[in-house]
This record gives C-alpha cells, sequence and structure tokens, in this order.
C-alpha cells in the first residue's frame, strides 16, 4: 500500500535552486551525458513504433545513433548505427522496415537483424577473419508498460532492479494497451533540468497556468515517491471536473481499471532521467527529454487513449491534447526565461520553498549520479 505525504512535508533542509554552471557549462554538460545519460536506462518512445518484424526507426542521443528494431523472430532489439568495417553510419532514413538484412552502403558488410554478421565481401583474403567476431555492437533494451528504454553501458544496471519501485504501481492504468493518438515534438531553449525541476512543482501553477488551476488546485494532492530518481503523486481535480481538458470534461473512455479515488485525481511521475509519466482517468500523456544543449532540449509529447476513444467519434480525444498543448507550452516559456536569467552575472542560487520538495529531490539525484553529493540543491 502506498504511502503519501504532503509537498510541504518532504523535508529539504533549506536547500536552494543549482549553481549556475549547471545550466550552463558545456563541461558539466558532457558530464552529464556520460554519467546519466549513458549509464541510466532512458526512454525512447512506444513500442508500437517497431510494431512488426522488421520495423526500426532511429533513435538519437548525443552522438550516437541507435537503430531501434525488432527482428524477423518478434525479439525486440537495438544495435549502435556503426559498421564494424569502417564505422560508417549504416542507416539513413529515421524509421522504415528490413527485409532480412541490415547492409553498410559504403562496403556492403551485410548483417542479420540480430546483429550477426552474414556478409562481408572479399573478408577471406583477410587473415585469420572470422564473421563471428564482427557483429554489430549491441545496446541494452527492454520494454515496460508498453515503453521502450535503452541503456548504452556496456554493464548496465539489470532494469528489473533500477525499476523495481515502478514494476506494477501502474497496471490498473493499462498502459501497454493504450494507443497513441497524437505526437508533438517542442525545441525548447532550456537546459534538461529547468524542465524536470518545472514538472515536479505546481508552485508556479497559479500565476502560469489559470486553467490548469480552475480544474486541479495547485495545493491539493499528496506524494508516493519523494526520494531517488522516481518522484510523484497525484493532485485532485474540482467537483464538477472530470478531466484535465478544455471543457474539463472527459475526452474518451477511462483507460483502464480505475477506482472511485483514480477517476478524480491526475497522477504525475518524473522518471529520471528523461521521461514524464501523467496518468489520467480518460488518456495518459507522456514526454521524452532529449538534451541537445545546456542551453537547449528537444521534448517529445505523445498522448495516449484507450481505442476505443478513438475509434468512437462521439469522443472528442483534441479537447485533452489541446489542454496539454497549451500548458506545455506556457511550462516551455517559463523554462525559456528562466534559463535566459540563470545564465545573467546576476543569478545567485535562491532558496525553494516547501511546495518544491520534489525539485530538490531531483537535483539531488543529479548530483548524486554526477558524484557530488551536498552540493548545489542538496543541504
Amino acid at each position: 500500500m502506498a504511502t503519501f505525504v504532503k509537498t510541504r512535508d518532504i523535508p529539504i533542509a533549506g536547500a536552494h535552486t543549482l549553481p549556475q554552471e549547471f545550466f550552463t557549462s558545456p563541461e558539466l554538460f558532457a558530464q552529464e551525458f556520460d554519467r546519466i545519460f549513458a549509464r541510466r536506462w532512458i526512454c525512447i518512445g512506444r513500442e508500437s513504433k517497431i510494431a512488426k518484424n522488421g520495423d526500426y526507426f532511429l533513435h538519437t542521443i548525443g552522438k550516437e545513433s541507435i537503430i531501434v528494431l525488432r527482428d524477423q523472430s518478434g525479439e525486440v532489439r537495438a544495435h549502435y548505427n556503426t559498421c564494424r568495417h569502417r564505422g560508417a553510419r549504416m542507416c539513413e532514413a529515421a524509421s522504415g522496415t528490413f527485409s532480412e538484412t541490415i547492409q553498410c552502403p559504403y562496403h556492403a558488410w551485410t548483417y542479420a537483424l540480430d546483429g550477426r554478421l552474414v556478409g562481408a565481401q572479399t573478408s577471406d583474403s583477410i587473415p585469420g577473419f572470422d564473421k563471428k567476431n564482427f557483429p554489430l555492437v549491441g545496446v541494452a533494451i527492454a520494454v515496460w508498460e508498453g515503453f521502450l528504454f535503452i541503456n548504452l553501458d556496456p554493464s548496465p544496471e539489470p532494469f528489473v532492479e533500477a525499476f523495481a519501485s515502478l514494476l506494477g504501481r501502474f497496471e490498473r492504468f493499462n498502459l501497454p494497451g493504450l494507443t497513441v493518438a497524437r505526437t508533438i515534438e517542442y525545441d525548447v531553449k532550456a537546459n534538461w533540468k529547468l524542465v524536470f525541476q518545472n514538472y515536479s512543482e505546481c508552485y508556479h501553477c497559479s500565476p502560469v497556468h489559470p486553467q490548469l488551476v480552475k480544474i486541479t488546485p495547485s495545493n491539493s494532492g499528496e506524494n508516493d515517491l519523494f526520494e531517488g530518481p522516481f518522484l510523484g503523486g497525484y493532485m485532485v481535480m474540482n467537483e464538477q471536473h472530470e478531466s484535465l481538458s478544455m471543457s474539463g470534461q472527459a475526452c474518451g473512455v477511462p483507460v483502464g481499471e480505475l477506482d472511485e479515488a483514480d477517476m478524480k485525481r491526475v497522477y504525475y511521475y518524473s522518471i529520471f532521467p528523461n521521461m514524464l509519466l501523467s496518468l489520467h482517468p480518460d488518456y495518459v500523456m507522456a514526454h521524452y527529454i532529449t538534451p541537445v544543449a545546456p542551453d537547449r532540449s528537444l521534448i517529445t509529447c505523445e498522448w495516449l487513449f484507450h481505442p476505443d476513444s478513438v475509434r468512437d467519434g462521439t469522443w472528442n480525444v483534441e479537447d485533452g491534447i489541446a489542454f496539454w498543448d497549451l500548458t506545455n507550452r506556457q511550462d516551455w516559456h517559463v523554462c525559456e526565461i528562466s534559463q535566459a536569467g540563470i545564465e545573467s552575472r546576476g543569478y545567485r542560487p535562491g532558496p525553494y520553498s516547501s511546495r518544491e520538495s520534489l525539485s530538490v529531490m531531483f537535483d539531488r539525484e543529479v548530483l548524486n549520479a554526477l558524484g557530488r553529493d551536498g552540493e548545489g540543491g542538496g543541504e
């Protein structure tokens, strides 16, 4: 049984926001990639992107290009998009379907979808050459609740251990059975951490989100995950509203087997280091964040509905999508003006309020991952 606590009751010991370098330094940004994004499990979207055997898409993170595919046996795999001969990128199209092999366009080295090298012209002239020694370099991949995750670490923490506190937590929301109704991509001129910090608190909701606070009061709700890599809880909708939509009414059938309490709540969870998951009674919204530079982040947002909501024309799924597209853009704006202000000589770390405790906990996870515990957002 989950234990919920009020945001203001989570101890933050007078924590302050992070120093300027965490939002502006190319060197620190590179450290974050090496110690966070190349070592943690990162979400790369829905498994439905590779629905059929042979389907693939490319995922870019930093300078890495990853081929994510479903092989001929139906197994989900990921490989570095790098030929074992001269290192050329083998795939250039962002997505598509392989027949049975992947062939490098440079010297035609050819690989099975499971990564085995199956063809290398004139390789018999290479002394001691054995195709078994030159498979594509694999990337760890896992599927959770219909979402795909990869980990670039050669020896990653097993997914079931890393995600132990989330396994089974959202089963009632039927996440694997939901369908993507809309995808919107945003190019945000702000550091990736500002997006997480903003998502983790509603201290800003009254001045920034007038439409949101009419439905869910900014001081409502409690948290059941409030330290470590996964943070969040729920907020409560006013009695006269059914969902977060422009009309305030439901825009689809319930996504799963939800009880009476779930039907009046919206759950928000940040999944370190790149996913935000928002669970409504009638739809689920997922953000996938890709850091591009210290002052730039690409954010993909997907809205997931029960298939019946999409098939049945009496439901207006756009009602919920439009609500969050507006709210997202309000958030991105304040993240961008925060980035601009932090870059000033006048910036000094400021005190967090008791209503921003999850932002403090997020900062601590960043510092922990960088081996800098106790700095900035710590004590």
